[in-house]
């Protein structure tokens, strides 16, 4: 039975990630950001970037330490090699950014609008998120752990390579996905939308227990 178990969880790839490594970084005032363009390897404390204009701007082996980016601009911007540590930001506006090579530390945001974004070798780490967007992204090689998220959109999402550990979810919606070693197992939900997504996603014995009956609703099957 162990060699069994054993081959099935061979069977699941995991996030291929690296730790996100930055040195001799140049210790920089918030303001460097308000012009947005190109920043490379600069450190960030307590900066207030609420309301900003950052549509387009690059950050490239950058560390935040303390940012709060609240109605801060960022679609299409692009983050890559970065540290963002207690991120701070009621509403977070990134729709189409990318985010390549990038660890979140603690982040507290309300509402994450980040759809049709680019994320690959991203982690998040603890914090907790009222709403995260990320309808019509395409994620590869990301790990959540601890986090909680209230309310979790992956509608037409493409992902491979996800893994949601040990987090809270309040409601996941997968309608439209496309998913390929989606892996949530150990991870609590209260709902799940887009029952028919479900191709390529991981769960443990107990999440199964948890799905039966919506996936028997959703099939027209009776339990008698």
């Amino acid at each position: 039975m162990d060699k069994v178990r054993g081959k099935r969880a061979a069977e699941v790839a995991p996030p291929r990630l690296s730790p996100v490594e930055l040195r001799d970084l140049e210790d920089m005032p918030g303001a460097a950001i308000q012009g947005g363009g190109r920043l490379e390897n600069a450190r960030f404390t307590q900066v207030a970037g609420e309301g900003l204009e950052l549509g387009d701007a690059v950050f490239a082996e950058c560390r935040f330490d303390g940012a709060s980016f609240n109605e801060a601009q960022l679609r299409g911007a692009s983050f890559r090699d970065c540290i963002l540590a207690e991120l701070y930001a009621p509403v977070l506006r990134g729709a189409r950014s990318t985010w390549r090579g990038v660890e979140f530390r603690n982040p507290r945001v309300g509402s994450a609008e980040l759809y049709e974004s680019g994320w690959q070798s991203v982690r998040i780490d603890g914090g907790k998120v009222d709403f995260l967007n990320l309808r019509g992204a395409k994620l590869s090689d990301v790990l959540i752990s601890g986090c909680i998220i209230n309310e979790l959109d992956l509608g037409a999402v493409g992902a491979t390579r996800v893994r949601l550990e040990d987090c809270t979810i309040g409601s996941l919606d997968l309608a439209g996905a496309k998913l390929k070693d989606f892996d949530i197992r150990g991870t609590e939900f209260r709902k799940v939308s887009g029952l028919g997504s479900l191709f390529g996603l991981v769960i443990d014995e107990y999440q199964l227990g948890l799905l039966a009956p919506l996936i028997a609703a959703h099939l027209g099957v009776k339990i008698l």
